[in-house]
């Protein structure tokens, strides 16, 4: 039979899990845990048994471990965990891939009625149709400002009723009413709020962030600070090509509004004295091939031009 502990020796015994962990682990996310079951945390426990640890506790508890661990340690990377352990949360230390852990965690949501005082995390929206309730509850949805007409006996919404908004407290008659059609609105389970990595804390939408949104980003700093740069005349590795570019104007206006010349301003200044090799340019310029599709194009009017008949000809007035 197993011994059972007392509550001074089961602070003790979750200290020291929480101290070994974080020595053990150091991808760690913060997860919040409003309405989620027992039942529910053992199936995400299992879920991502192997590489991961869930850990659940007092929000007090685990902040004295964390500040007397990193005293111990001398690692104050540890602090950045304390001011994340606001609400109900918990912590899962893994040693995965932390957008994978996130997408497993995301899997365990448990549908859940709507009880009376929640604050509604989504917009609830009652479909229209057949409730299958008798004509007596007509007056329960008049209450309820929901259009009806009776159908077969039964009670049909007649349009899509929004009920609830999100953010809004869920009220009796709206709680009563989701009970009697049997829907069970909203959906529970643990939902990463940060990400705890060596030390650096981070949001969980860094998770969804892909290669190419990364070089989106970095091509709009680099655009801005090019921008900056060219604004204040600054040099730098991001504006250099921008400034030789306008430098090589500046100087090629100089050479054409002046005697003075070099190889690629006598070029400039041929086309300015006679306009016309512009034209010439661009004719040698054309790519060799696209004599072709002329060529074609004369071969299809001349396959489309119709074949003059008798009649055209003038044969029929002999008939």
């Amino acid at each position: 039979m197993a011994v059972k502990l007392t509550k001074a020796q089961k602070k003790i015994a979750y200290d020291a899990k929480l101290r070994r962990l974080l020595d053990n682990y150091t991808q760690i996310l913060v997860v919040a845990a409003d309405n989620v079951g027992s039942n529910q945390l053992q199936n995400i426990r299992q879920g991502l048994r192997g590489d991961s640890v869930v850990l659940m506790g007092k929000n007090t508890m685990m902040k004295r471990s964390v500040k007397l661990h990193a005293e111990s340690t001398g690692n104050k990377a540890f602090l950045n965990l304390v001011p994340l352990l606001v609400g109900n949360v918990g912590l899962i230390f893994t040693k995965g891939d932390v957008k994978e852990v996130s997408e497993v965690v995301a899997k365990y949501k448990v549908g859940a009625p709507a009880r009376v005082g929640l604050i509604a995390p989504i917009d609830v929206v009652v479909p229209p149709g057949n409730t299958g309730l008798d004509p007596s509850q007509t007056s329960f949805f008049q209450v309820l400002n929901i259009p009806t007409k009776i159908n077969k006996g039964t009670v049909e919404i007649i349009t899509p009723v929004e009920l609830i908004r999100k953010g809004e407290k869920v009220g009796s008659s709206e709680a009563a009413l989701l009970s009697k059609l049997a829907i069970r609105p909203f959906s529970y389970g643990l939902v990463v709020v940060s990400v705890y990595d060596n030390g650096s804390v981070f949001s969980p939408a860094v998770l969804d962030l892909t290669d190419d949104d990364l070089l989106n980003m970095f091509a709009d700093g680099v655009s801005m600070l090019s921008s900056l740069s060219l604004a204040i005349s600054y040099p730098t590795i991001a504006a250099a090509p921008h400034m030789f570019v306008n430098s090589f104007k500046n100087v090629l206006a100089v050479a054409v509004a002046t005697e003075y010349s070099f190889p690629q301003a006598d070029e400039v200044k041929e086309y300015l004295k006679d306009p016309s090799k512009f034209a010439v340019a661009a004719v040698v310029a054309a790519p060799a091939t696209g004599s072709a599709p002329a060529a074609a194009s004369k071969e299809e009017e001349k396959k489309e031009e119709p074949e003059e008949s008798d009649d055209d000809m003038g044969f029929s007035l002999f008939d």
